[in-house]
């Protein structure tokens, strides 16, 4: 229940008050993303924490000039892969084998799989497809800072070529997906603020199939 009752508190906040975020809170929100699922445990994706003032300026204009960009205490970008690699692959393979300690036949087999079918893929599918793990991290990291009781504002709304080339995103192999600034709502600046959450009722939304 109070997980519920902190999503119904959440919205997406228009005006941000500068105040900071504490590091322990914004740890706890990235912990939340790292620790999301996505397809074949790969984390195609990586965070960059914007907290450089200069580097927000930069990527306002290019965000519709939206307040949150400059006014949030931390900017999240969510850059995908541009594309899935051997390199990539075998990596996130490795790493398990030796958290885990064991090799483990079936999971190779698996890693055979699927460096014989992703790194042969067109680039733009194998973004579209890391995007969408890199969403999966976004929505967990929303809900973390909710359940903090951070405000966060999840933002499409900017050039992904611009902001890359301010985060030189292109040369690391990756691509801005989505962007989350985290901070506290401006009641006073933000028309949205008390208005009502309106959300489709359960049974528009939901099919029980029995």
């Amino acid at each position: 229940m109070e997980l519920l009752e902190k999503l119904k508190w959440r919205y997406a906040a228009k005006a941000m008050n500068g105040e900071k975020v504490a590091e322990d809170k914004v740890e706890r929100i990235l912990e939340a993303a790292r620790l999301a699922p996505t397809s074949s445990g790969l984390q195609p994706f990586e965070i960059f924490v914007v907290k450089n003032q200069e580097i927000k300026e930069q990527i306002k204009p290019v965000a519709w000039n939206q307040s949150v960009i400059t006014d949030c205490s931390h900017l999240l970008v969510f850059a995908a892969w541009d594309t899935y690699t051997p390199e990539r692959i075998n990596h996130m393979f490795d790493l398990t084998n030796e958290i885990r300690g064991f090799e483990n036949e079936g999971w190779e087999n698996y890693r055979q799989m699927l460096l014989g079918m992703y790194p042969q893929k067109d680039p733009e599918e194998n973004f579209n497809h890391a995007a969408k793990q890199a969403y999966i991290a976004f929505t967990e990291a929303l809900t973390a800072a909710a359940f903090e009781g951070v405000d966060a504002t999840p933002l499409e709304g900017f050039e992904p070529d611009a902001v890359d080339k301010i985060l030189g995103l292109r040369e690391k192999g990756l691509r801005s997906a989505v962007m989350l600034p985290i901070g506290y709502r401006k009641d006073d600046a933000d028309w949205l603020v008390n208005l009502v959450k309106v959300r489709k009722p359960m049974e528009e939304l939901v099919t029980v199939i029995d």
